[in-house]
């Protein structure tokens, strides 16, 4: 059998990793059909669109990816691909596994979380507020929060437990003072929660209480489910826990595609200097088989 893979090499040191990872995947003796693509600065480069209709219409036609870190200009420029490639795909659970590898600071870590992907502070409903001469005087973010996406990425990781023999699934909130936003994905998760008690324990925590029982006891944490920010914090504190984002592989899930990456940055002072660590994409490499 021939896995046909939309695979995005990315920035900095991207395409030095994926390499590797590609080098590894292939002595497995599986078969691959690499549809190599562009994305990020490096398709800016190349033809000035950061997101390109053909990198779109690789990844729909085979439903999986394999993309390496992309470049996100800090302030102004274009906006993060990596937040468009989820929109466009409806790539609603990020999942972000960590690990222990090698005994360090904190031993026996084996945590999953999983993010809400495609909603909240990230849903791109902003603007600036003019006062007197000064037209960006007031910022406004909003965050959406819809009871259909928390069902979904809830549920997602309920099943996930289930089907990973996992124990225990932890909703994290901020429910005490977002009691809109984080109050509607505390109320639906507990009551997910209830369809799976006896199979799969639940508890659930602030955001605070959560980030410091990370580093007090990680070992109590087994899947988490969050919403789109304190996930996007959160797991990489979890993967500090670890040895860091060089370790730490990253799946976003959607109905009908996965995208599979390393969920560190392009490191551009390292790259082309052969020193690159390629570990993380080969994990999201192991996810996505």
């Amino acid at each position: 059998m021939t896995y046909n893979v939309t695979l995005i090499p990315g920035d900095g040191i991207g395409p030095e990793i994926t390499e590797q990872t590609v080098r590894i995947l292939e002595a497995t003796e599986l078969g691959f059909a690499w549809d190599m693509q562009l994305a990020g600065m490096a398709a800016v480069e190349a033809g000035g669109d950061p997101l390109p209709e053909a990198t779109l219409a690789s990844i729909r036609r085979h439903s999986v990816a394999l993309k390496g870190p992309l470049t996100t200009p800090v302030g102004g420029g274009y906006r993060s691909v990596n937040v468009a490639l989820r929109k466009e795909f409806e790539l609603y659970a990020n999942v972000r596994p960590a690990v222990t590898i090698l005994p360090g600071r904190y031993d026996g870590v084996d945590i999953v979380m999983v993010r809400e992907n495609v909603e909240g502070l990230y849903s791109g409903v902003e603007h600036f507020i003019k006062v007197g001469d000064d037209p960006r005087a007031v910022g406004v973010s909003q965050a959406i929060v819809t009871r259909y996406a928390c069902e979904r990425v809830i549920r997602y990781a309920f099943e996930y437990a289930a089907k990973h023999a996992r124990r225990k699934v932890s909703i994290v909130h901020k429910a005490n003072i977002l009691k809109m936003a984080s109050g509607l994905f505390l109320e639906v998760g507990r009551a997910i929660a209830k369809e799976y008690e006896g199979r799969i324990e639940s508890n659930d925590l602030i955001v605070d209480n959560c980030a410091m029982q990370l580093v007090l006891r990680p070992e109590q944490f087994d899947v988490i489910v969050t919403t789109n920010l304190f996930g996007d914090i959160l797991s990489d504190e979890i993967s500090g826990l670890v040895g860091g984002l060089g370790l730490t592989p990253g799946g976003n899930i959607g109905a009908a595609v996965g995208i599979f990456e390393a969920v560190h940055g392009s490191a551009p002072d390292i790259a082309g200097k052969g020193i690159a660590n390629p570990s993380a994409q080969l994990l999201a490499a192991a996810m996505m088989l």
